[in-house]
């Protein structure tokens, strides 16, 4: 993404897809807008506070949505090996899901330290030292989210209601879900159920169906417009899967409310 490879740092991304792969692994964090990246047939957008991890000689597209901001730290070897402790980390941290959500204590430390390397772009000291610290807090978050599971502490559901919020225009996976919590896709499935009495498919449904009631009530949307704010694939789809769902049309369910 650079001409000249940087510890850290923070970019816009053009609004025109690119095509790449390197040689070092590398983290991407949302500041500020969206940017779309798909990592192993794998698509999402990333927006402030999400992120992703791009391993070493992965093919990957990447693309800005309007204004957009990302901070970008790069991993490679041969400065990881100087430093057995990070690169543990770094290990650890590459052995999760590609997608992530930090909490809201991890994106207030990232804009502080993004804050200092932006304020002082030429400090090289002070960027990799912020992007060290980013890197122990996440690598952090990642095993915490592991073992309270193992106490029977519970799902996050604040972070999942974000990020189906963000991206609910598109598909959702499963494991783009269990990501946002650090989590695999199996044990977030299970975990999911359990807690919340319906599989992770069903809930992102009604979050759909949820916001389709708010638009037919509150918007003057058509309903194919509302079909694509929703994530639907088509509007006749959308008609056949709101009527079965609520035993009436979009349309009949505008007129009554």
């Amino acid at each position: 993404m650079a001409s000249e490879l940087k510890h850290s740092q923070v970019m816009a991304l053009p609004n025109h897809p690119s095509l790449h792969a390197h040689d070092y692994r590398q983290v991407v964090i949302g500041l500020q807008g969206q940017t779309e990246f798909e990592l192993s047939g794998r698509g999402s957008l990333v927006g402030p506070g999400q992120g992703c991890l791009v391993s070493e000689s992965e093919l990957h597209a990447f693309s800005g949505r309007g204004h957009n901001e990302i901070l970008v730290i790069n991993l490679p070897d041969a400065v990881l090996m100087g430093e057995l402790s990070m690169k543990q980390k770094v290990d650890t941290l590459f052995q999760r899901d590609a997608y992530f959500q930090l909490d809201s204590q991890a994106q207030v430390l990232v804009k502080a330290l993004t804050a200092e390397m932006v304020a002082n772009p030429d400090d090289l000291i002070l960027g990799r030292a912020c992007a060290d610290t980013l890197l122990c807090v996440m690598e952090r978050h990642f095993r915490d989210q592991l073992a309270p599971r193992r106490q029977g502490h519970r799902l996050n559901m604040d972070i999942i209601d974000l990020y189906i919020r963000q991206h609910i225009s598109r598909k959702i996976s499963v494991a783009q879900m269990a990501g946002s919590v650090f989590l695999a896709e199996s044990q977030f499935h299970q975990l999911f159920k359990a807690q919340v009495g319906m599989t992770p498919h069903q809930y992102v449904l009604k979050k759909r169906f949820d916001l389709a009631q708010e638009l037919l009530c509150t918007s003057e949307l058509n309903l194919t417009q509302i079909s694509d704010s929703c994530g639907f694939s088509s509007q006749s789809g959308f008609t056949s899967a709101f009527s079965r769902y609520f035993g009436m049309s979009p349309s009949r369910f505008r007129q009554q409310h």
